[in-house]
């Protein structure tokens, strides 16, 4: 078995400026599950990181954090996918804890829940944050276009880890890794 790790919002779901903040604001990017499904097909176990500061913002709560994400495993389910964990930071930009991304906590986490060393390991974000938390751990990076991804790549281009692939979105990414998926066009 592989490991991926995959940023949650604008990679997995939209994403929004205003924050993602309950259950129906929740909403996966088309393609996204079926790409979970595909890859675990490929033999990636798919773990999640994402940053959650609107805990520590008022915005929602972890009941709501957890209904929401309730929702991404059944949808990924639905689609034959499976998520095998998610890894949150639900402190804000201030609080300096090593877990909000870019800090390396999330991976350093996952490293250990997992037993995978992370050294090589396809980290998949659409911002720059993402990307330098999983290259601080060795992953391979690899930036999407939705969600924040476009903007990241016209602000950012020359401060992405190097060897960065880019692409556009997770369906394509789970393309790339899991080339010959006999299931792909059967579903």
């Amino acid at each position: 078995m592989k490991l991926i790790v995959l940023d949650r919002d604008g990679v997995i779901n939209e994403d929004s400026d205003e924050y993602i903040k309950s259950v129906d604001e929740w909403i996966p990017i088309p393609g996204s599950m079926e790409a979970i499904a595909r890859l675990n097909r490929g033999g990636f176990r798919v773990v999640v990181a994402t940053n959650q500061s609107g805990i520590s913002r008022g915005m929602f709560d972890l009941e709501t954090l957890s209904a929401m994400h309730k929702k991404m495993h059944e949808l990924a389910g639905v689609a034959g996918g499976h998520i095998e964990g998610i890894f949150f930071c639900p402190h804000g930009p201030d609080d300096k804890c090593n877990c909000r991304k870019p800090k390396p906590g999330l991976f350093q986490e996952i490293q250990a829940r997992t037993g995978f060393n992370l050294e090589g390991v396809p980290c998949v974000g659409d911002s720059l944050r993402d990307l330098q938390a999983g290259a601080s751990m060795g992953c391979s990076t690899l930036l999407v276009k939705t969600g924040k991804g476009k903007k990241t790549l016209e602000k950012s281009k020359d401060e992405l880890p190097k060897g960065t692939l880019v692409f556009d979105n997770l369906t394509a990414v789970a393309e790339h890794l899991v080339p010959d998926d006999p299931f792909a066009n059967n579903r």
